[in-house]
């Protein structure tokens, strides 16, 4: 899906697991096409993004797509924003690779035909065809992320968010996920410490004990962050 990106909204975001407080006061505007979430583990940055399609819910404030809230219609935002979790494997659920992609089309009403048709250009989409019959626990990491990433892709969303994707690759396979992601035509939200594959982003952000540290640009939020590690 192409068009303008959405307008990711959120309003005073405070979010709390008994007494510990992850999340504490996000506002941001995000229309970017691109854009990076950055921060020290535990910072709140992976606990934010799984805000944007309800994954999570606040304690206090309002996350919005476009208009919509997304506490209000969970299922919508789950039909508009996919999302890649860090292992990739958590979210392969069937046997072979093609059953896998033709299940994430289950219930959206389409015949044997279409299914398949959808399917096998997804495949060739990924360059996963010689894949198609596969196990899918035989399949590398970066073939796993290929096989998530094409599943998300298959129901069409506005939005991708992914959650440290890159986390389990070697570097040839973070090369080609970096492709992936650039060819994305949905806008994106990525979480990474892999800071460099941010560098042609629109937008990053910088989460540092659940609120937002840094906002701009890329080289200046990294260059901001880099100075609070050293």
């Amino acid at each position: 899906m192409s068009g303008a990106p959405s307008r990711i909204r959120f309003e005073d975001v405070h979010l709390a697991y008994g007494e510990r407080s992850v999340l504490r006061g996000v506002t941001a505007d995000l229309t970017e096409r691109r854009i990076g979430i950055i921060g020290e583990n535990g910072s709140g940055k992976s606990t934010l993004a799984r805000t944007i399609n309800h994954l999570v819910a606040p304690t206090s404030g309002r996350v919005l797509i476009d208009e919509t809230d997304v506490a209000t219609d969970p299922k919508g935002a789950r039909r508009r924003v996919g999302f890649l979790f860090p292992d990739a494997s958590a979210q392969i659920v069937m046997p072979t690779v093609r059953e896998d992609l033709a299940f994430s089309l289950r219930g959206l009403g389409l015949s044997e035909e279409e299914k398949t048709a959808r399917v096998d250009a997804a495949l060739v989409s990924q360059g996963l065809e010689s894949h198609a019959d596969h196990p899918c626990h035989l399949l590398s990491s970066g073939q796993q992320q290929q096989l998530a990433l094409a599943a998300v892709l298959l129901v069409d969303p506005q939005i991708v968010v992914a959650d440290e994707p890159t986390t389990l690759l070697d570097l040839r396979n973070l090369r080609a996920a970096r492709a992936r992601f650039a060819a994305l035509t949905q806008q994106l939200v990525l979480v990474t410490h892999h800071l460099d594959v941010l560098s042609d982003f629109d937008r990053v952000l910088l989460i540092a004990e659940g609120v937002v540290a840094a906002d701009g640009a890329p080289a200046e939020v990294i260059a901001h962050y880099e100075r609070a590690m050293a």
